[in-house]
């Protein structure tokens, strides 16, 4: 039996009812920080944003609850959802059920990318009503969110690779919990292989830039975990401590989480050490591995089927290597990491993806909080 070991909680949630007038979508209820738990034995929880392993049986919830023909789902505020918003630097005009809508991805920035072929905007026709625009998920960027892939920037053969291991039930997750995986196996096995050569050029044609602001810290802001999905900070409460796990939070919760905004980055938390850590590992292998750059790239931005993966979510990265090493991901590549991995710790794997997304750092870094008295 799994034994978390818990550790001080110091979530509040004093303030949360005035983070959720700002915020508008969120819905204020108690919290409570991650609890210090051995990633050795339970696995890297944070990288899925869980707080505690899967229960026997537990399973996901599918994505897309059932809505009307107009995108409204049984327990909307309809005023709220239809409620019209903007973003910083767009003079487009988009509400959320426009991120429902099966005919057009709502695209903030429409000069920032090349045209989009329409399995990024509208999906997969052979899917019917069920289908879903890429760019819903991993923006029109090709960033995502961390909960999300990011295909912006990868090759496109790594690219067609995966949406292939995806149909044939290659890559799934090994956390019962997280229902966007299924999501993308249903999406893959419903895409031709036409679509699968569109989305895969179109996201290699879009630059990799800048998206995570990575903060090597001890304390946290004061943060609300979405079960599965993301932390959300919460402002003016108490900091909290990492306790050896990274945090990755939107920079805007409005605008990157709620507006799926693909100019407002990412903050990435990441424990004190564990960059000089990380750097060790990716340049050199530190002994246990070989370097990231004999596979990647000279620049980590990836290769014919191996990805970039310099400056991505580090989040993403860590399910990669745990799915890797649980066996839920195969294929190809998989067979290649394998013998790359084996000899990692969880630590070494998170020093890993905390160095790797600080590659390519947004411009101006802030400061780490400090405890209140």
């Amino acid at each position: 039996m799994l034994r978390l070991r818990f550790g001080v909680l110091c979530f509040a949630c004093a303030a949360f009812l005035a983070a959720a007038v700002v915020m508008g979508p969120v819905q204020a209820q108690e919290h409570a920080a991650p609890a210090a738990y051995d990633q050795e034995e339970v696995g890297p929880l944070w990288a899925y944003a869980r707080s505690a392993p899967a229960a026997p049986g537990e399973t996901f919830t599918p994505q897309n609850p059932e809505r009307g023909a107009e995108g409204l789902r049984p327990n909307d505020d309809e005023a709220e959802v239809s409620r019209v918003w903007t973003v910083t630097g767009s003079d487009q005009q988009f509400s959320r059920l426009d991120f429902r809508n099966k005919n057009g991805y709502p695209d903030w920035f429409p000069g920032d990318h090349p045209p989009m072929p329409r399995v990024n905007t509208v999906g997969s026709e052979s899917l019917g009503n069920a289908r879903r625009a890429c760019a819903v998920c991993h923006l029109a960027n090709g960033k995502g969110r961390p909960e999300n892939a990011p295909p912006g920037g990868q090759p496109a053969a790594y690219t067609i690779q995966q949406l292939q291991d995806m149909r044939n039930d290659l890559r799934i997750t090994s956390d019962p919990r997280k229902s966007n995986p299924h999501t993308m196996v249903r999406l893959a096995k419903g895409m031709t292989d036409q679509e699968m050569q569109e989305i895969a050029e179109y996201y290699e044609a879009v630059p990799w830039t800048p998206w995570i602001r990575v903060i090597e810290t001890d304390m946290a802001p004061a943060m609300h975990l979405e079960e599965g999905n993301m932390f959300i900070t919460m402002g003016v409460e108490p900091a909290l401590p990492l306790n050896g796990i990274i945090i990755e939070s939107p920079e805007n919760e409005r605008e990157s989480n709620y507006l799926r905004s693909p100019r407002s980055g990412w903050n990435a938390y990441v424990p004190v050490g564990s960059l000089a850590k990380g750097e060790e590992l990716v340049t050199t292998g530190g002994g246990k591995t070989v370097a990231c750059n004999v596979c990647h790239g000279a620049d980590l931005m990836g290769v014919g089927i191996m990805p970039g993966i310099a400056g991505r979510s580090p989040s993403y990265m860590m399910r990669q290597l745990w799915d890797m090493r649980q066996g839920t991901r195969r294929g190809p590549n998989v067979a290649l990491m394998m013998p790359i991995i084996e000899n990692l710790t969880v630590e070494d794997m998170n020093n890993i993806v905390a160095y790797l997304a600080s590659l390519m750092p947004l411009p101006g870094p802030v400061a780490p909080p400090t405890p209140r008295p």
